[in-house]
């Protein structure tokens, strides 16, 4: 009985052991078993051709991955709110009487034209004002063509934003340029000019921009213009004409260069209608419910504007090589 209970006893021990051994090798055998047959990775999608990203992303992605100008004679090819810039210059973010704001936008370019008039009216109007200087906002990428923000023009490098701020009396940081708000000359209620912005400085400022004989358009806050047309004598030599209202353009002016000789393709902007602006079916509608109050209804999807609908010379202008900036650079 005894011998029997021992051989009993034995084999449960045995068959114990036996199965620790099996659990614990049943772990080991299935992490080798992953480790050997892996599950298969999804296939990696091949990079879009250019002829696809040109098909299906925005000209103004297409335009914005691009950090420098591209090499070519510099040309304004197209209309100002559809189209796009070869060659284009650098305007230097520091001059003697200017500065150039929100630099990470990378938006100091232009045709030498632009660059030229920024350089011949900084100093001129200065002097109109009794400014340091003056603060430049947003004139093109380095290719033109459409931004990835705010602005429908400013495609073939022959528009400016040009602050209603004097330049300080110090060179501002990187910093200052990027946090740094314009002054808002109009008031809350979009009907009158703020007193507590407003000056006869900026009458002057504005004129000199005008007066300009390579200036197409300014475009003001139309209460600013509608001031203009009050204060100034009627005998203004054309240049109120130029100045024109439109949506915004409370804290800055917009300068619009006409077409350069050098760019025949290159569309100019229809002529100013007949009059100087200053009239009241004019300026009107600028102060109408339909304009300062309007009902707000869902936005529809914007329209993405995709390279096939710019100038053909656009694409040229794309894919060219990058034009050697170093000498510009080193000037800086």
């Amino acid at each position: 009985m005894l011998a029997r209970k021992i051989v009993t006893t034995f084999a449960l021990s045995a068959v114990v052991a036996f199965g620790a051994i099996v659990t614990a090798e049943r772990p080991a055998i299935a992490q080798r078993a992953a480790n050997a047959s892996p599950s298969p990775l999804p296939p990696e999608k091949p990079p879009l051709t250019e002829q696809a990203r040109e098909k299906t992303i925005p000209a103004k992605i297409l335009f914005g991955e691009k950090k420098l100008p591209s090499a070519g004679k510099p040309m304004a090819i197209g209309y100002y709110p559809r189209g796009c810039l070869q060659g284009g210059v650098e305007l230097p973010v520091n001059g003697p009487t200017w500065q150039v704001m929100r630099l990470s936008r990378n938006r100091n370019w232009g045709h030498p034209s632009l660059v030229k008039f920024l350089e011949k009216f900084a100093p001129l109007a200065a002097k109109a004002t009794g400014w340091n200087g003056v603060l430049v906002g947003d004139m093109a990428q380095p290719r033109g063509g459409p931004a990835v923000s705010d602005h429908q023009s400013h495609q073939t490098g022959l528009d400016v934003d040009i602050w209603f701020m004097p330049m300080p009396d110090h060179i501002l940081s990187n910093d200052e340029r990027e946090k740094i708000s314009a002054i808002n000359l109009v008031s809350a209620d979009w009907k009158h000019l703020n007193p507590q912005t407003w000056t006869s400085q900026h009458i002057a400022f504005i004129k000199t921009a005008a007066q300009q004989p390579e200036v197409e358009r300014v475009l003001v806050n139309a209460v600013i213009k509608k001031e203009l047309c009050r204060v100034e004598d009627k005998a203004h030599d054309g240049w109120m004409a130029k100045i024109r209202p439109w949506y915004g353009h409370h804290d800055h002016i917009h300068v619009r260069l006409k077409c350069p000789a050098d760019s025949p393709s290159c569309r100019p902007q229809p002529p100013v209608p007949g009059g100087d602006g200053c009239g009241a079916k004019e300026l009107d509608y600028w102060f109408s419910d339909k304009v300062l109050r309007p009902q707000i209804k869902p936005s529809p999807p914007v329209r993405q504007t995709m390279l096939a609908e710019l100038p053909p010379a656009c694409k040229t202008v794309l894919e060219a090589p990058d034009k050697n900036t170093s000498v510009a650079t080193d000037n800086k």
